[in-house]
């Protein structure tokens, strides 16, 4: 059996990466691929809130076609009702929040902007 580490020879397995991503740790990306304002999802701030949005609403999707309750939160969107493109105040407005199950938000919802609609 050969021998996993001796003398002079590094060890292959560092030490585990986060599987968060904290503020300070986010790399900017280059100029064009990502506006500042994506960093925002990341804060503890913004996880407070996207959790109080997913419990206000009992884990359902507000979707009025939907109503779907979702017991895997990973699979819930605390959505902009007003895309904020940037904006602070709109970004941080509970009121412009809304929880809707990920099959809405990535289909419905996204078309709806698309076209101009809003939400």
């Amino acid at each position: 059996m050969g021998r996993l580490a001796g003398r002079g020879n590094q060890p292959r397995i560092g030490k585990p990466a986060s599987r968060l991503r904290v503020e300070r740790n986010v790399a900017p990306k280059p100029e064009g691929q990502r506006h500042a304002w994506h960093n925002w999802y990341y804060l503890a701030r913004w996880r407070r809130l996207r959790w109080q949005v997913l419990e206000d609403a009992n884990f359902t999707c507000e979707r009025p076609a939907c109503g779907r309750i979702v017991a895997d939160t990973s699979k819930l969107v605390a959505d902009h009702k007003r895309p904020h493109r940037g904006d602070p105040e709109l970004f941080w407005d509970r009121g412009n929040l809304q929880c809707l199950c990920k099959p809405c938000h990535d289909r419905e919802k996204q078309r709806q902007e698309r076209q101009g609609e809003g939400g």
